[in-house]
Parts: structure tokens; sequence; C-alpha cells
């Protein structure tokens, strides 16, 4: 699956999800449990991903797989990641403002 097929998908549950990422259902679960992923439902029979989930997973699994990080610097790097896209929007907002 490559990115653009991702988005098609709304909500998927733990073992789909680990389908997506080809990775294991314990990793998955790994990542819920560390923080990296906030699922809805309340046990793990009921977790379902939404979109912005499955992308962060699909993230997370690759850097796992491509850097061999531990869920604790998948955790890092995402939040890196995703504060440098916030700051990147403000300065494309702020460049098209006079100071």
């Amino acid at each position: 699956m490559t990115n653009g097929d991702h988005e098609i998908l709304n909500a998927l549950s733990v073992t789909d999800l680990s389908r997506v990422c080809c990775a294991d259902r314990s990793v998955i679960i790994s990542l819920v449990e560390f923080g990296v992923l906030t699922p809805t439902g309340r046990s793990e029979a009921d977790w379902m991903f939404d979109q912005t989930g499955i992308q962060r997973a699909v993230r997370a699994c690759r850097l796992a797989r491509d850097l061999a990080l531990n869920t604790a610097g998948i955790a890092l790097v995402l939040d890196l990641l995703e504060e440098r896209s916030r700051l990147l929007g403000q300065i494309q907002t702020l460049s098209g403002r006079e100071i």
C-alpha cells in the first residue's frame, strides 16, 4: 500500500492496522501503551484508529523498521516531525504578512 491508499481508510481495528503497517499486533499495542497512538474504544477489542492514527502508525512502524528505533525513539521523532510541520506552517503564514 502506498500513502495515498491510506487516505481512503476511515477507521481500523488493531488487527487491520497491524496488517496495513506490516507489523505484529503487539507492536500496535505497545505504541498505544506508550501513548504514541490514541485509539477510540475502552478495551483492546474495541479500539479503532482514525485516519490520523493510521498515518501516525504507518510512520511509526516505518521508523521502527528502517531506523530500528524503540518505542521511546519513535515517540520523540514523531513529536519532532509534527512540531516541525506546525512551525513550517507558521512561517508560511507569517511570510505572507508584513511584520
